[in-house]
């Protein structure tokens, strides 16, 4: 381990003696550390396993850090005094940093993460968004913004936000509703709790998502007498809930019962060690296909017969004809959000047997729950099923569709385009797939909100679980560059892919910059259709107006809406960067971005109204009930009209499909 840790010198040992506990306690059984450097030594000595079953890695795979006042002096000294056992990133944004730690932790599938620092005012409150994306993918990132004065003796000190009736608050209290813990450490005694509980919350399937102690800056440079064995390497182990006997039981007689069962790939499956395998097998022995959520995505292979692909709003036309139509659904380890589940339509007359490790999830949509890790679960009830298998003729109907799928898939991503046509996400898309044909680790593509995660969702072809990294549980615009750096971090060995409209890329794009200096390198692919065409299209498909979307609809001032050059943008941030003219050009720049030796942007313009029509599902959209508009009276009565049905099929029609 390295010397920074170990305290080796004569001049430490000293000091060591020096500082003895008062309490009786000897020099070798406990050291005098601040608060700051104790906790980021603990941080340090975590382990765990690594991917090979033998090996340990550090848990921590480092820390994002903007230093400001209140992190700077405490945890920027502690950080540096252990930065070649913890390394410290810079970053340019708060919220992109801990976007990109939490796409750290997605990309090693829960069993590494990172943890961010940031100042005590807007650095803190910057953390908010990401926090939430955090809670709601259930993505494990340990917060440590710096806090006010516990002593009150500079009050208010800079950046303080003030609440008239509670003196305790600070602008950290915004970050309780969006952490799965909190604390704030108000004497240096109290991380001997607050960390195992921490790591604890990290490392629970049940529990995993963002934790935040708030570090006062006062407190961090506060020494104490810690106990030596504290800061001793430990492997951590993950926990999951063990199936009980009558979930178990129950679950088991729903599935003899049914005759159509389709099942529903959460990423549950994917963080669950040997989830994928333990899904596939399942499926196979059972003769039962498979659809998969965003998240989930990835958990089998594209080309698998039993691959009905994408489910749900985003959908393929398989995967929801299969879900429309099945007996019982087997929900893993997914948290039925209405993307999911169309509004609560698309399955909404099958019986349901939720498998996950949270409770809170399992219980959706009414179901017969099993508590319990996707691939222990599956491997269990797989064995007490014996002989079970669906319908003979339900199954050779799944892969029947499941094959058409994929032809239709085909024919989206190498279709033709008419002369002086713009090309749309599905030819960027093939585009991108076929350049990647003699990838030897394979591509992981990235990608977050609008239009694009829907013609990913349908026509990205996953060829491993962790080659499809799409955030849209939170559907959070400005996550795709800074989460594709975290991908990177994780995965140096592989390509990734990062694909951004040009919204989300005029919202958060400095990590460019941060890949840059850390010799991380990207592909982003950038799809200007001149706005925000997603939302544009849904607003038309709800009797609205284009108004306030696209850049050409929006209020301007006499020099008009302005024309940007983000390929000009990305080489001033050190990047290489191009305009492509068309999908050959694209493609051209495909092949020199894979040769590059660095962060590669190249810029296509893309149609803002065309999307994949094949697939999709109903999603509700509240249309206003009152208007002296007639298309919006329109929408609403059909509105009202699906409404009434409950359950009636949409193949992508309406516009609300994404």
């Amino acid at each position: 381990m390295n010397v920074r840790i170990e305290e080796t010198t004569m001049s430490r040992a000293a000091g060591d003696a020096a500082n003895v506990s008062t309490a009786g306690e000897t020099a070798a059984s406990t050291i005098r550390l601040t608060a700051a450097q104790a906790l980021v030594r603990y941080l340090s000595a975590q382990r765990v396993v690594d991917e090979d079953g033998v090996s340990t890695v550090p848990l921590f795979g480092g820390v994002f850090a903007i230093f400001g006042h209140g992190n700077v002096a405490g945890l920027g000294e502690a950080l540096y005094q252990h930065r070649d056992a913890l390394p410290t990133y810079r970053a340019h944004n708060e919220q992109a940093m801990a976007h990109s730690a939490i796409a750290y932790a997605k990309a090693h599938f829960r069993r590494r993460m990172m943890a961010v620092t940031t100042s005590i005012g807007p650095g803190a409150t910057n953390l908010v968004t990401a926090a939430a994306l955090a809670h709601v993918n259930r993505l494990p990132v340990l917060f440590l913004p710096g806090d006010i004065f516990v002593s009150r003796a500079p009050d208010p000190v800079l950046q303080q936000v003030e609440d008239f009736q509670d003196g305790g608050v600070s602008a950290n209290d915004t970050l309780k509703p969006v952490s799965r813990y909190f604390d704030r450490i108000v004497h240096p005694a109290q991380l001997l709790s607050a960390l195992p509980r921490a790591i604890r919350v990290l490392t629970d399937a049940a529990l995993a998502g963002p934790v935040t102690l708030a570090l006062p800056q006062d407190v961090q440079t506060m020494a104490y007498d810690y106990p030596r064995a504290f800061f001793e390497p430990r492997i951590v182990r993950f926990h999951a809930p063990t199936p009980g006997e009558e979930e178990l039981e129950a679950a088991l007689e729903a599935l003899r019962q049914a005759s159509r069962p389709v099942i529903v790939a959460g990423g549950g499956v994917l963080y669950s060690r040997g989830g994928a395998d333990a899904l596939r097998a399942f499926a196979e022995r059972h003769g039962i296909a498979i659809g998969e959520t965003q998240a989930g995505k990835g958990a089998l292979a594209w080309d698998h017969p039993l691959n009905a692909g994408a489910v749900g709003v985003t959908g393929a036309s398989a995967a929801n004809a299969l879900a429309h139509e099945a007996d019982c659904v087997i929900a893993v380890g997914t948290r039925l959000q209405d993307f999911t589940t169309g509004s609560n339509t698309l399955f909404a007359q099958a019986r349901v047997v939720g498998i996950n490790a949270n409770a809170f999830d399992a219980l959706k949509h009414r179901a017969t729950t099993v508590l319990g890790d996707a691939r222990a679960t599956l491997a269990t009830l797989s064995e007490r099923l014996c002989g079970w298998q669906a319908s003979p003729a339900w199954t050779e109907r799944a892969r029947a569709l499941c094959g058409a799928w994929r032809e239709t898939v085909q024919s989206r991503t190498h279709a033709s385009l008419e002369p002086g046509a713009l090309p749309y996400d599905a030819d960027v898309i093939g585009a991108v797939q076929r350049s990647s044909a003699h990838s030897a680790q394979g591509d992981i593509a990235v990608c977050a909100a609008g239009t694009l995660p829907a013609e990913l969702h349908k026509l990205w072809r996953a060829g491993r679980p962790g080659g499809y990294h799409v955030e849209y549980g939170y559907s959070c615009m400005g996550y795709e560059i800074a989460g594709g750096l975290g991908a990177k971090l994780a995965r140096p060995e592989r390509e990734v892919i990062v694909f951004v409209g040009d919204g989300s890329y005029l919202m958060m794009n400095s990590e460019i910059a941060t890949s840059v200096m850390l010799g991380a390198k990207l592909i982003v692919v950038v799809l200007d259709n001149r706005g925000y065409g997603c939302i544009n299209r849904l607003q038309q498909a709800c009797g609205g107006a284009p108004f306030n979307n696209l850049l050409d609809d929006c209020l301007q001032g006499p020099l008009g809406a302005p024309s940007i050059d983000f390929a000009a943008h990305a080489r001033s941030l050190g990047a290489h960067a191009e305009h492509a003219a068309d999908i050959g050009a694209f493609e051209a720049a495909l092949v020199r971005a894979r040769a590059a030796d660095r962060t590669s942007v190249i810029v296509i313009d893309t149609d803002p109204a065309r999307t994949t029509d094949d697939g999709g599902w109903w999603w509700e959209v509240a249309v206003p009930e009152v208007s002296t508009r007639e298309a919006v009276r329109n929408a609403r009565a059909a509105y009202e009209a699906r409404i009434a049905e409950r359950g009636g099929h949409n193949a992508g029609d309406d516009g609300q499909s994404g």
